[in-house]
Order: C-alpha cells, then sequence, then structure tokens
C-alpha cells in the first residue's frame, strides 16, 4: 500500500470518527430536550 493510499484510508476514518462525534453530541441534545419537557400521562381503561 503507497503513502497516499494510507493517507487517503486515514482521512476516511477521520472523516468517519467526526461524523460519529457530531450524531452522539446530537443525541445527547436531543435527550437533554426530551427530558426536561414534562409528560402527560393519561391512563385509558377499554
Amino acid at each position: 500500500m503507497k503513502t497516499t493510499e494510507k493517507i487517503a484510508n486515514a482521512k476516511k476514518r477521520i472523516y468517519e470518527l467526526e461524523r460519529l462525534i457530531k450524531y452522539w453530541n446530537d443525541l445527547e441534545n436531543d435527550e437533554e430536550k426530551t427530558v426536561n419537557f414534562a409528560m402527560k400521562i393519561e391512563n385509558k381503561v377499554a
């Protein structure tokens, strides 16, 4: 494997890791939003 191929593969892995980090950060923000508002639960009997 040539040096240019190694660099290209490393860049792909870095890009994938950055996407994962962004995804995880977005999930944490979404969880904070959903946890902070009150949920109304109704019990319905058929």
